[in-house]
């Protein structure tokens, strides 16, 4: 079978019947960075832009043989994980990667809707550290997400977050964006942090107002970034300024405050 040559970002995510969040996302946003999209599909939610109302997780054979056809059909050139909705899915999507190290993996650690609603049970973040982690170029939890990859509370300051970071790379990524979205105050700074080097920070003023997705956003266009060969620092500059902006659009009202999530 002949392989599309022009650069790809395979995205492995659910869908969101509203269009706010997952796939839907994921594909707009790596659109406006000029790739294409391959899609592997883990579950399909009902959900509005309020609640999250039912989840089906696709058979984990399902999965791998969706990534398997991505792979023969197209020039992968990165990766972005969003939801894998148990365990068997984790361990489906880690058994692939792994057979294709050279490609960068971006993994949103999507753990809860913005809506409150849980999406992945603590097993399956279990399995996330376990299997996926070792895989990733760049983990992006925000503050939640983070305190339940490190099984710790909340961070209530940036170097608790940047401790909390750290068990994420004792667990094997390779390096993590603390997203600043769920922290206070009238900054929503993102902090990249890796091994041996000090934060990075990437400083935006927050926006007031609610957008959802933009997690799925900011993921997606890092992953677009690396695959269009930028560095990391690069990729996650370019990726702060797209959701930043993008945010700005979606809001009709700009006095009031948005977070990215």
């Amino acid at each position: 079978m002949a392989v599309n040559p022009s650069a790809h970002v395979l995205v492995v995510a659910g869908s969101d019947s509203s269009g706010g969040a997952g796939i839907a996302r994921d594909v707009e946003t790596i659109a406006a960075f000029g790739l294409r999209s391959s899609l592997t599909v883990t579950a399909v939610t009902v959900q509005t832009h309020d609640a999250v109302t039912q989840i089906e997780p696709m058979p984990p054979t399902l999965v791998v043989a969706q990534i398997h056809a991505a792979i023969e059909a197209n020039a992968v050139r990165a990766v972005k994980v969003g939801m894998l909705p148990n365990p068997a899915i984790t361990e489906a999507v880690a058994s692939v990667l792994a057979d294709n190290p050279l490609v960068p993996v971006v993994l949103d650690p999507v753990l809860a809707a913005s809506s409150g609603a849980s999406l992945t049970a603590e097993a399956a973040a279990a399995a996330l550290k376990r299997r996926l982690l070792p895989l990733c170029r760049l983990v992006t939890p925000n503050l939640p997400e983070l305190a339940l990859l490190a099984d710790t509370p909340p961070a209530r300051n940036e170097d608790e977050a940047v401790r909390q970071a750290g068990f994420l790379l004792e667990a094997g990524a390779q390096a993590v964006l603390v997203k600043g979205g769920h922290a206070a105050g009238e900054r929503s700074d993102d902090l990249l942090i890796r091994p041996g080097r000090p934060p990075a920070r990437f400083a935006a003023p927050r926006l007031p107002g609610s957008v959802r997705g933009t997690g799925c956003m900011l993921s997606s266009a890092i992953a677009a970034n690396l695959a269009r060969s930028a560095t990391l620092e690069e990729s996650v500059q370019n990726a702060k300024r797209y959701v930043f902006e993008q945010i700005r659009l979606f809001l009709p009202d700009r006095q009031t405050a948005a977070t990215i999530g």
